[in-house]
C-alpha cells in the first residue's frame, strides 16, 4: 500500500463521507509533510515516514487526545526535529500523553510532566516549577525515582 491507498483505507473504514475523507487525508498529509511519499509502497519508507504515516492515519478522525509511546525513538536527527514539530502543533488544540525515557523529549515538548515510578505518581507540574531548584531534568528526575534501599 501506499500512504495514499492506507489513508483512504482507513477514512473508508471510519465511515467518513466522500466530501470529509478528501478534505480530512488532504489535511493530515499536510500536517504530517508526507507529499513526497504518498505515491510510494509503505514498505519501502524510511522508519521516519512510517512513523508520519501511522501518526496521519491516527488523526484521520480527528481525535481529541493522542497517545504516543516513544515517537521519535530511532529517528534521525532532521526527522526528530519534524516529529517534534508536528506534535508542538497538534498540541495546540489536542492533548496528547507523551510517553518516553528520553528526558530530552520532554523538555523539547512538553508542557506539562508527570513522572512514574513503579507505578506510582512521583510529580505533577512543568518543566518550570521543577527546574525551581537550579538542577538540571536529569538530576531532578533521579532525585524523584530514586529507589530506597
Amino acid at each position: 500500500m501506499t500512504p495514499r491507498s492506507l489513508l483512504t483505507f482507513f477514512a473508508n473504514a471510519r465511515g467518513l463521507s466522500p466530501a470529509t475523507r478528501a478534505d480530512r487525508i488532504d489535511a493530515v498529509i499536510e500536517l504530517c509533510a508526507l507529499q513526497a511519499v504518498l505515491g510510494k509502497a509503505i514498505g519501502k519508507l524510511s522508519r521516519g515516514y512510517r512513523q508520519r504515516v501511522g501518526m496521519a492515519q491516527v488523526l484521520l478522525h480527528e481525535p481529541d487526545v493522542l497517545i504516543l509511546d516513544e515517537p521519535t525513538a530511532g529517528l534521525d536527527p532532521n526527522q526528530i526535529r519534524e516529529v517534534r514539530e508536528t506534535i508542538r502543533k497538534l498540541g495546540r488544540d489536542k492533548t496528547i500523553l507523551l510517553s518516553t525515557h528520553i528526558l530530552q523529549e520532554v523538555e523539547a515538548m512538553a508542557d506539562r510532566l508527570l513522572f512514574i515510578d513503579e507505578g506510582e505518581l512521583v510529580y505533577d507540574g512543568t518543566v518550570a516549577q521543577l527546574n525551581e531548584q537550579g538542577k538540571s531534568l536529569d538530576e531532578r528526575f533521579a532525585e524523584l525515582t530514586a529507589s530506597v534501599a
